[in-house]
């Protein structure tokens, strides 16, 4: 599982005319599933979304982690994060997850962040959306569950 981790004031969500993800003062998590991931990927991208302490404390210094601050998280399915471009400049995507595998794993991704107590929003899966966000630092984390070591 891969993940693109964004500290944001706001994001959203857009699907043809119709808003349907929105968060203020939170991350905006674009997450892609990898072909062959399973419980112990979902498990570490749970915990490690959940822990980064990528907020700031009273003192300025990144401390606090978006539970710690009360803010929320807005998931998008993001497949193309699984693009291999070391052969040529159009992607391939054949190290993504299938649709069903992809679409379980983002479900239980968001249920099991709710689980832990953090509001979550989301996209739509499969869809062409417009993400539209406002990134404060700006803080991106890049988060991969093969890489663990």
């Amino acid at each position: 599982m891969r993940a693109v981790v964004q500290r944001v004031s706001q994001a959203g969500v857009v699907v043809g005319e119709k808003e349907v993800g929105a968060i203020e003062d939170g991350l905006l998590v674009l997450l892609g599933v990898e072909e062959g991931d399973g419980k112990t990927d979902l498990d570490y991208m749970v915990k490690k979304v959940i822990g980064l302490r990528v907020f700031e404390d009273a003192d300025g210094k990144m401390n606090l982690s978006v539970r710690d601050v009360g803010g929320k998280l807005l998931v998008v399915s993001q497949f193309t994060l699984l693009g291999d471009v070391r052969k040529g400049n159009r992607p391939s995507f054949i190290q993504a997850a299938d649709p069903q595998l992809g679409n379980q794993l983002y479900e239980e991704f968001c249920s099991e962040i709710r689980t832990q107590g953090v509001a979550v929003e989301t996209g739509q899966f499969r869809a062409m959306m417009s993400v539209s966000l406002v990134n404060e630092g700006p803080v991106t984390i890049l988060l991969d569950s093969r890489k663990l070591f």
